[in-house]
């Protein structure tokens, strides 16, 4: 009989040819799916090309995501795009998404069926790990790595040590995954998982959909984890029947399975989130960070780019302005939620409220172009990072949140939450400028 095991050492297991791992153990796995991006995909081709093959191998099993830089910022960022066409068409890549069919790209894989429960992912893309809420294991690896897995589909692991985080009980109104991710980061610091599988579970986390869920597992990378895995339940399935491309197999915690740490959360302790500069473990509650003015709001992202993340933002804009100090970003994620936005009426939300709206792109998120900062200026973003100059000069400043929270301060001017409009509107008089709702 096999050892009990997690849900993460079951699916290296599986991959690896093996009745059980155990954590620590070396081993080699085969890929269902390699990803690169257009930052990462030149480096990972240029490394393909020194390993001497011709052929990837499984042109079905790497998808390749022109996202970060595209449409094209300027001459390099056309020939990063430039490279990563050609390879593609060279080598009859499947999963290829020009620009006009791609999303960012870690909402557009889940959303196209091409991961799916109990897959081995690797991603020259940190934030890979999110496809740990479908039930798979995924995680971020260098370039070099990933031009490995172009020409083998196999890559040698560590086994991790899994954490498991209990979040038992009902979220109060106004919280939402990203709020639950960012409690658990400021928590356990973002070397709290080191090299550790991240396992989340409880009633909170089963009673949410998958929009939720995957900003969930988005940021385990920021607490420093290899993969932040959520058990296959009957919303995952929901999500996944008629939409996966192949079919995909559940693995489930052993009851007696070894975790390194377990967590209970008292999901009722969890309030609207605000992580400070310059770490994403610089939380507050975001009814304490009310004198910070701010200079503009991102909404979007791999994080937070998707459709319920649109609807969030949307009802805190509908009848209200941006405040005249205050640039607000609006990036649906993929072309099938900016599709979806306007079906729903949410684009013209945004546009009354004197939002920018862009096509998908990772642009801001890294400070590679769509929302620069200048010296000293603020910006509350629904994206994973706040590092020292992460979206722009570096005495600029990024404070992370959720979309109803950036929605609400991109209106106030400060940070602050929903509740905080009703207020204004009722102190602002009759006719009162772009603050009052209309």
């Amino acid at each position: 009989m096999p050892r009990p095991m997690t849900m993460a050492e079951k699916i290296l297991a599986a991959h690896a040819g093996l009745d059980e791992v155990e954590p620590g153990q070396l081993i080699e796995c085969d890929l269902d799916l390699v990803l690169s991006n257009d930052v990462t995909s030149p480096i990972a081709i240029k490394e393909f090309r020194k390993i001497g093959v011709e052929k990837v191998f499984d042109p079905t099993k790497i998808a390749l995501v022109p996202d970060h830089y595209v449409p094209n910022k300027d001459i390099k960022s056309a020939e990063q795009a430039k490279i990563v066409r050609d390879f593609a068409r060279e080598q009859g890549i499947t999963h290829y998404y020009e620009v006009g069919c791609m999303g960012v790209e870690h909402a557009l894989l889940p959303e196209q069926g091409v991961v799916g429960a109990g897959d081995l992912i690797i991603g020259a893309d940190s934030h890979t790990c999110t496809y740990g809420a479908l039930g798979a294991f995924a995680t971020g690896v260098g370039s070099t790595d990933a031009g490995v897995g172009y020409a083998t589909g196999k890559a040698w692991f560590k086994v991790p040590e899994s954490l498991l985080f209990k979040i038992e009980g009902e979220l109060a109104p106004g919280v939402t995954g990203k709020d639950v991710i960012l409690h658990i980061i400021g928590m356990i610091g973002v070397d709290g998982a080191l090299y550790q599988a991240m396992e989340f579970t409880g009633s909170a986390i089963r009673t949410m959909d998958m929009d939720e869920r995957m900003s969930i597992s988005n940021m385990a990378i920021e607490a420093g984890g290899k993969a932040g895995l959520i058990e296959v339940d009957d919303v995952t399935r929901a999500y996944m029947d008629g939409r996966t491309e192949r079919p995909y197999t559940e693995y489930h915690s052993d009851a007696d399975a070894t975790y390194a740490k377990v967590y209970e959360i008292d999901a009722a302790s969890i309030v609207p989130t605000v992580s400070f500069p310059h770490l994403p473990s610089n939380t507050r509650p975001a009814a304490e960070a009310r004198d910070v003015r701010i200079d503009q709001a991102v909404i979007g992202s791999c994080t937070n780019g998707r459709i319920a993340d649109m609807r969030q933002a949307a009802d805190v804009l509908r009848g209200r302005k941006v405040h005249p100090d205050v640039r607000c970003i609006v990036i649906p994620a993929t072309q099938a939620v900016y599709r979806q936005c306007m079906e729903e009426g949410l684009m013209d939300v945004f546009l009354d409220a004197n939002c920018a709206v862009s096509t998908p792109t990772c642009g801001p998120c890294l400070g590679g172009y769509m929302g620069i900062l200048a010296a000293g200026e603020r910006a509350i973003a629904t994206t994973n990072r706040n590092f020292v100059g992460r979206m722009g000069d570096p005495t600029s400043e990024v404070y992370l949140s959720s979309p109803a929270v950036a929605a609400a301060s991109a209106v106030l001017g400060h940070i602050g939450l929903p509740e905080d409009l009703d207020a204004v509107s009722a102190a602002a008089p009759a006719g009162a400028g772009a603050q009052g709702a209309e």
